[in-house]
């Protein structure tokens, strides 16, 4: 059996889609957290996004969904297996509107000329810290001391001109009461937005990602368990990008419709039963379809499109596997 941690919290429900359009049926979901799944080789747990990097490396559970922010907040030693392409985030430096700095450097600055002490909320302190200290103007104001970053047990870093404090959620709704600027995820702006803040520095993107234990990876059996549910995975990523086509086309269109037609490999070609016609069935990209139609349109007499449920690359993923 393997263990398997998926995110509780903004990206729960999509995990839930995603897992489920790849073939797994999930129970309990929103009742417990522990889900169960139609494997009985695999055992579900519902964990927040903070703590699966961590579990994984430490071996208490075998995979995990989290966000790709959160594996580099934690600097968690696991095998990123596959970016699942959901999720999408991005982390930033926001401040109030009604401040005048568009930069962090220019904010460091004015506040050192000031004597103000800078205070940040976040729930990402290493990463919050490791950016800080990145920033030209911060080298030449501070050097390489260290940002305080502060947490209701302990309190780290020399600098107490520029502070890093823990934030235990609503992060957004710090600034100007508690703190002075904020780095924290959004995805559409919005919540910053109602909140009077404006980003002024993207830090990173995140989407969610698999991850797995590197031990459990050398485990035979485990191992086979683990890259089975990863080609299954792979398969709903590469399907969202991917259109299923079948054309029905005559004789005489046939080779000047194949010369343009993208495929993954090559397209399956099959006679009709009426003579003179063929069917084209191929697998195409999303964004080439929209180039392609004014052509199938003049030389195919009849199109069906499908979103396929899942495209597996065994090939591929064997490959993986085998360099691993």
């Amino acid at each position: 059996m393997i263990k398997f941690a998926i995110p509780k919290g903004s990206i729960e429900e999509a995990t839930y889609r995603f897992i489920e359009q790849a073939w797994f049926s999930l129970h309990g979901k929103g009742r417990s957290y522990r889900v169960r799944v139609n494997d009985p080789e695999i055992q579900m747990k519902i964990l927040r996004p903070q703590e699966i990097p961590t579990f994984v490396s430490n071996g208490l559970y075998d995979i995990g969904i989290t966000g790709k922010d959160w594996v580099t907040e934690t600097s968690a030693d696991v095998k990123v297996m596959l970016d699942l392409e959901y999720g999408w985030v991005r982390l930033v430096y926001a401040i109030p509107k009604s401040s005048n700095y568009n930069t962090l450097a220019e904010m460091l600055k004015d506040y050192a000329d000031k004597g103000r002490t800078l205070r940040i909320s976040t729930e990402y302190l290493n990463i919050s810290s490791k950016y800080i200290m990145g920033n030209e103007e911060y080298k030449r104001l501070y050097g390489d001391k260290e940002p305080m970053v502060i947490t209701p047990w302990w309190s780290n870093g020399s600098n107490s001109k520029v502070q890093i404090i823990l934030s235990f959620g609503a992060t957004e709704a710090k600034p100007p009461e508690d703190t002075d600027a904020i780095i924290d995820i959004t995805e559409t702006g919005t919540t910053l937005e109602q909140n009077n803040l404006k980003p002024v520095e993207s830090i990173m993107e995140s989407t969610a990602v698999l991850i797995a234990n590197k031990e459990s990876l050398k485990d035979p059996k485990k191992r086979v368990k683990i890259y089975d549910v990863l080609t299954l995975l792979k398969g709903v990523v590469d399907s969202r990008k991917k259109l299923h086509i079948f054309a029905n086309v005559k004789a005489e269109n046939l080779q000047e419709l194949l010369k343009s037609l993208p495929a993954l490999k090559r397209p399956t070609v099959s006679p009709l039963s009426e003579e003179g016609w063929y069917a084209v069935n191929t697998v195409i990209s999303k964004d080439e379809f929209v180039r392609i139609l004014p052509m199938l349109r003049r030389l195919a007499q009849g199109l069906v499109v499908h979103e396929p449920r899942q495209i597996l690359a065994l090939e591929e993923i064997m490959k993986d596997e085998e360099s691993t």
